[in-house]
């Protein structure tokens, strides 16, 4: 299953949301304006950045927009 750390105001955010729906993929939308998330998401990426992907079928996490679509086509 997808988790993907989001702030609703993010283009690169956006653009997976965008293509995950489109391609009806199915994830968990994580937005780091709540506390619980941005702290899940320091202790899994390291950095208070977004989009970031994690999961948690493989225990892979990854940031940056397309490098997370190219991870999720692999994966579907």
């Amino acid at each position: 299953m997808f988790d993907l750390y989001i702030l609703e105001t993010c283009p690169y955010c956006r653009k997976v949301m965008s293509y995950f729906d489109e391609n009806g993929i199915t994830y968990n939308k994580k937005n780091i304006a709540d506390r619980e998330n941005r702290e899940n998401l320091l202790k899994l990426g390291g950095y208070e950045q977004v989009p970031f992907l994690f999961d948690s079928d493989s225990s892979k996490g990854m940031y940056e927009s397309d490098d997370i679509i190219k991870y999720a086509e692999s994966r579907v």
